[in-house]
């Protein structure tokens, strides 16, 4: 199998329960011959025969512009690898993707398999009852996903003894969801697992995780904290997963240093080299002296069972510099905000906790299936 070149090996069937999309159709074509291509919100586009072996991944922007990310074939395929010794990957699996293939971990979760030659179930079309539904009836033993998509599956109840794997990536995991994962997947190993788009994986966690932590360092990652030690700095990483550039757009939470590669985000490493991370610097505020991740108040608010989605942004305040509003997806009504905003009082404190909880029937998301910050933000300041 080629290092360089993504394929679609003959072991590699579809079983999706309907027929596959023409998004899907076309990633299959591209993968299977090493074609360079670019996908995103408007589907799938070749790129030149020149441009073989790259893949370009463009976003909606979920806090600034649009952009595109560069990457090559070989940048996955080099963790496609990692996985498979680590993880006991063979044909005779049976991948189960949640989301559609123009985001990047349902996308990479395609490719893994396809290259790897276990069979696969796109399954980001349906609801969560059948999703578990087909999960179960093909047997399923590895499942990429979201937080937020298992917590939607989880609220199923469908029992998924078959999982060996369950690999979490592209949030914060919240409270509760790892006992709920135990009882309705009792064989699988839950991996929560911390990266960018930018970056790949940086790190993964296992059985002797510290609670809050994601983990130690994915196989072949460096991680430097800039920072003392054990202080909160920024995540700095060097690896053979790293993106090539910015093919459309940039950012400016983005940098390169000595062969390190930060996107902006703040962390720490503990003596046993578990990182904990905090948030995204652009997004960090500060109260009465005080630094805020809004990322930490999302997380609370996602452990709650009444909560799909929210989003906690800063607003001006003319006595503190700003406050957080927390917006959640749904009916806005008084008794869930009175009570989640106690909560939240109570996990932070009076003067870091949101003062205001507003509830969008029209919850805001980006094609990738995370809150629009930038709309959420617009509505805010046109007072909804």
């Amino acid at each position: 199998m080629s290092d360089t070149l993504f394929h679609w090996h003959p072991e590699c069937h579809l079983r999706a329960p309907e027929a596959p999309g023409p998004v899907l159709r076309d990633l299959r074509e591209a993968l299977a011959q090493g074609a360079g291509f670019t996908i995103g919100p408007e589907g799938i586009e070749r790129l030149p025969e020149a441009a073989r072996g790259i893949l370009q991944s463009r976003s909606s922007g979920t806090t600034g512009a649009a952009k595109a990310i560069r990457r090559t074939h070989g940048s996955w395929i080099a963790s496609f690898r990692v996985n498979a010794a680590a993880l006991g990957i063979a044909a005779e699996d049976v991948y189960g993707v949640l989301g559609a293939p123009v985001h990047s971990l349902a996308l990479y979760a395609i490719a893994e398999a396809a290259w790897l030659g276990a069979d696969l179930l796109c399954l980001g079309e349906l609801r969560p009852a059948r999703q578990a539904a087909a999960l179960r009836a093909a047997g399923a033993t590895i499942l990429y996903a979201t937080p937020t998509q298992l917590r939607l599956l989880v609220a199923a109840g469908q029992a998924l003894p078959t999982l060996r794997h369950i690999l979490c990536g592209g949030g914060r995991m919240p409270g509760g969801l790892r006992a709920s994962l135990a009882a309705l997947c009792p064989r699988a190993e839950l991996r929560e697992f911390y990266g960018a788009a930018e970056t790949s994986f940086i790190a993964w966690s296992d059985a002797q995780t510290p609670e809050g932590a994601v983990g130690r360092a994915y196989p072949g990652v460096e991680i430097r904290i800039d920072a003392p030690e054990g202080d909160f700095g920024e995540i700095w990483v060097r690896s053979p997963y790293l993106f090539d550039g910015y093919a459309e757009g940039t950012s400016t939470d983005t940098g390169w240093r000595d062969g390190f590669l930060s996107v902006g985000e703040i962390g720490r490493l503990d003596a046993g080299g578990h990182l904990t991370v905090a948030g995204r610097r652009s997004r960090m505020v500060t109260i009465a002296d005080r630094n805020v991740f809004p990322e930490d108040i999302e997380a609370l608010l996602l452990g709650d069972a009444s909560v799909r989605h929210c989003a906690v942004v800063p607003r001006p305040d003319p006595r503190r510099g700003v406050h957080l509003v927390a917006v959640i997806a749904g009916a806005d009504d008084a008794a869930t905000s009175g009570r989640l905003l106690a909560l939240c009082r109570a996990a932070f404190g009076a003067l870091a906790a949101p003062r205001r909880l507003i509830g969008l029937e029209d919850f805001p998301l980006t094609v990738s299936g995370k809150p629009d910050l930038r709309e959420i933000s617009r509505r805010l300041e046109a007072g909804l």
